[in-house]
């Protein structure tokens, strides 16, 4: 029987982000896990609604960790900013107090509360058995969020390892290098567009430096933001879930590839990775 879980894609995978979504679904089909999309979902809230009070910050979390409940299933997320709010919350919901205060909010009682897990913990569970080669030196780039703070971590936090291992496992060669976790400007990209360049070719220059042929993420906002701001060299910046439908003979029509900014396609074809379109 195919495992299952409670998806929870959140707004950017359904947006900007599509590419990680559908490459996230088939990766996930074709390894036999079982998505079962959170029924009836709303924002988790990002980083957004702490300005507007901490009742709607803690609620909006609060009523997907209620309906993944209901589901009995762990709740998993793709996306960092959604995975740090459940996980945050949850911890946060232990408290009486807290929780009296997201079910006033919601108008509900929130129930018996899921395991959190990020879309890489369950990666990171599954045997891999690629039908590609995956000749490809990558740079794992978690950003500041994915592994922080502590409490909400499910991996070292200045030196993390798990997408260089899923990444490996696949077939590809994931390089060491220093800035595994330095900030790309997170949301900032309307608000100071100059430091989020910098910040992000920053990293960049630094995944180049250490012989990086392609970037890997998680986090849809880490992928807008170095793939908006590559620089001179250019240098794709895939998600990790891409990265392994292409170890499984997925097409570039299939994971959406031609979605990004800076095309995969000269590097995936010159190492004989796309056998088709």
């Amino acid at each position: 029987m195919a495992k299952q879980i409670a998806y929870f894609p959140g707004c950017a995978l359904e947006g900007s982000a599509r590419e990680y979504d559908v490459s996230t679904r088939l990766v996930c089909q074709a390894l036999g896990v079982e998505l079962r999309e959170v029924p009836d979902w709303v924002c988790c809230g990002a980083s957004s609604t702490h300005g507007r009070g901490q009742e709607i910050a803690l609620a909006l979390p609060a009523d997907a960790l209620r309906k993944a409940g209901q589901m009995g299933l762990p709740l998993v997320s793709p996306c960092a900013m959604c995975y740090s709010r459940f996980k945050l919350a949850s911890l946060e919901l232990a408290h009486p107090e807290a929780r009296a205060r997201a079910e006033a909010a919601l108008g509900q009682g929130i129930g018996e509360l899921p395991p959190v897990l990020h879309l890489l913990q369950v990666l990171a569970d599954i045997t891999p058995r690629a039908t590609v080669p995956i000749d490809i030196k990558v740079a794992s780039y978690y950003g500041c969020l994915l592994v922080r703070p502590p409490a909400a971590s499910f991996d070292d936090q200045e030196n993390p390892t798990i997408m260089d291992r899923i990444a490996a496992g696949w077939g590809a060669q994931p390089v060491p290098w220093a800035f595994k976790t330095e900030c790309c400007g997170a949301g900032m990209a309307l608000a100071r567009p100059d430091m989020v360049a910098r910040l992000s070719r920053r990293i960049l220059d630094q995944a180049r430096r250490a012989g990086a042929e392609a970037v890997v993420v998680a986090c849809p906002m880490c992928q807008a933001n170095l793939d908006l701001y590559t620089g001179e060299k250019d240098i794709p910046v895939l998600y990790i879930t891409q990265l392994i439908g292409l170890a499984l003979g997925m097409s570039l029509r299939e994971l959406l590839l031609d979605r990004h900014l800076i095309s995969p396609l000269p590097l995936l074809r010159a190492k004989g990775v796309l056998a088709h379109g």
